[in-house]
């Protein structure tokens, strides 16, 4: 190549060190200009970020904690938000570099512009090292410390059992009303929720007053005062009482009372509880709704029997009356005391509203009224010829078989802290006898199910598979069991984070 006048660059000395340079405005090369402008200046060479242990979260001042994973964008976002001085020159890259995950050391390599002469701009690169320093926020710092909630909503029942509150756990969960609780403690006969502020409470027990009816009462406690500004700390308690009268109950009012929901008669069955109590005459089918404001104003309905006084029936014959209310009806019922069948021909001629779901041979469960003790002043002054003999309640099914029979769903269940109260062993069977039962009456009741979120339980496939195989070696099953279709159940999805997403779509796209 030959060089030409036009081709052949022109070099002049740098004025400092005398080497020879292409032509720039500051007369000066690389070496010389860094040797006596330092464009990192100002910007600091180590920094602290903090570090929640116990969430795992990152603070950026003055008061948000992000949650940011090691490497990733966010908390690149932080650290540079973290160094002041770096607003005054031009970040042309930046990228972490791989540090020990135990070192506690956050490393970040930056590369930066600036214009040091006119027309002359300098490119730098340098590190910041970083360090992580253990600090608790302060939603770790009011679940850990003591006394440190607001305000307590405490949820009580005068029942037996613990059913309603299964069922009020599922109604939290699916409506996601714990989600302002910092605690959720068992107590015996209820609930406590704890709340870092009043607001949060009064939420929850409005809540609570529109799935169930509820009478509530309110107090306060003083913890400081500050006399110099007039400001005091108060704590807050909401006492939220749940109505005593649960689904199947017997349940007994005075005539008045009756009158005034429609003279329906005084012995009703409790059929559903809902933001009111649903109650039904077995013999005329008629319905009546009382809600919490008539029940808590007299306190006049009594229940007088519930699920433990139930007793086993066998079917002999269904004569179907006509009349139908809703899912229900009306039906003459012959029926037998498991204790005789077999043994004598003693049957019990029932009214009843079950009509359309039972058939001869089927297992019923009702009130015995006639062996039953019952101490009630309203019970008392029934007309004896207005008491029926046995009250059928809802049918059952075998106990042999409701084990052999897996279930494919499941329900999730709330976060609780049992703080002192631990359950002895016959409480603790006491819970399960409980808890299955509120089980079975989700597989026999789709108007309940409505209300509550079921999931898949893809662990119980295989034994589904099993029970199908010795469903059909058996030949003596009576009837079907009652299942949670398929269309019913929610699939129990994880949200995973970026990274694990991204990598997901990878393994799809190979």
């Amino acid at each position: 190549m030959e060089y030409t006048p036009e081709t052949r660059q022109q070099l002049i000395l740098c004025c400092e060190c005398g080497t020879a340079i292409p032509p720039n405005p500051a007369n000066m090369c690389v070496n010389c200009v860094r040797s006596i402008v330092d464009i990192t200046e100002g910007i600091p060479k180590q920094a602290t970020v903090h570090w929640c242990k116990n969430c795992e979260r990152y603070l950026q001042p003055p008061a948000t904690w992000l949650v940011c994973e090691l490497e990733s964008r966010e908390l690149l976002a932080l650290c540079l938000k973290k160094l002041r001085g770096l607003v005054k020159v031009r970040l042309i890259d930046a990228g972490f570099i791989w540090t020990e995950p135990h070192s506690r050391r956050i490393k970040v390599k930056l590369t930066i512009q600036k214009e040091v002469f006119t027309a002359t701009i300098l490119q730098q690169s340098f590190e910041v090292e970083y360090v992580v320093s253990s600090m608790m926020c302060p939603d770790c710092t009011k679940v850990m410390a003591q006394n440190t909630w607001k305000a307590m909503v405490q949820v009580r029942q005068k029942v037996d059992h613990q059913r309603t509150f299964f069922y009020l756990e599922q109604l939290i969960l699916k409506h996601n009303a714990h989600l302002e609780t910092i605690n959720i403690k068992e107590v015996k006969g209820g609930l406590d929720f704890h709340f870092a502020q009043r607001a949060h409470a009064i939420k929850m027990v409005e809540f609570l007053g529109n799935m169930v009816p509820t009478r509530s009462k309110s107090s306060e406690q003083l913890i400081s005062s500050d006399i110099h500004n007039g400001t005091s700390n108060y704590k807050f308690t909401y006492s939220v009482e749940i109505i005593p009268i649960c689904k199947d109950d017997l349940v007994v009012m005075p005539k008045k009372m009756a009158n005034a929901l429609g003279q329906i008669a005084p012995l009703a069955l409790c059929t559903r509880v809902g933001n009111s109590v649903h109650l039904i005459d077995p013999k005329t089918l008629q319905t009546a709704e009382v809600t919490g404001f008539t029940y808590w104003r007299q306190e006049d309905i009594n229940s007088i029997s519930g699920r433990r006084d139930l007793k086993q029936f066998y079917v002999v014959d269904v004569d179907l009356l006509g009349p139908r209310a809703g899912r229900f009806a009306l039906a003459d019922v012959t029926i037998q005391r498991m204790a005789d069948v077999g043994k004598n021909d003693n049957v019990v001629i029932v009214r009843s509203h079950l009509g359309n779901m039972l058939n001869f041979g089927d297992m019923v469960l009702g009130y015995d009224l006639l062996t039953a003790n019952i101490n009630d002043e309203y019970y008392e002054k029934l007309n004896p010829d207005d008491i029926p003999s046995v009250v059928l309640v809802k049918k059952t099914y075998p106990e042999r078989r409701r084990k052999r029979k897996p279930r494919n769903w499941k329900l999730k269940s709330l976060n609780k802290d049992e703080g002192e109260l631990v359950p002895k062993k016959q409480e603790q069977e006491k819970l399960e006898v409980d808890f299955e039962t509120f089980l079975r009456d989700l597989e026999e009741d789709p108007e309940l199910r409505q209300s509550i979120n079921l999931y898949k339980d893809n662990s119980a496939a295989t034994n589904t598979a099993g029970a199908m195989e010795s469903d059909m070696d058996d030949d003596d099953d009576e009837g079907e069991l009652p299942e949670v279709p398929l269309e019913e159940l929610l699939d129990d999805l994880k949200i995973a984070d970026d990274s694990e997403a991204e990598d997901d779509i990878q393994m799809d796209m190979a």
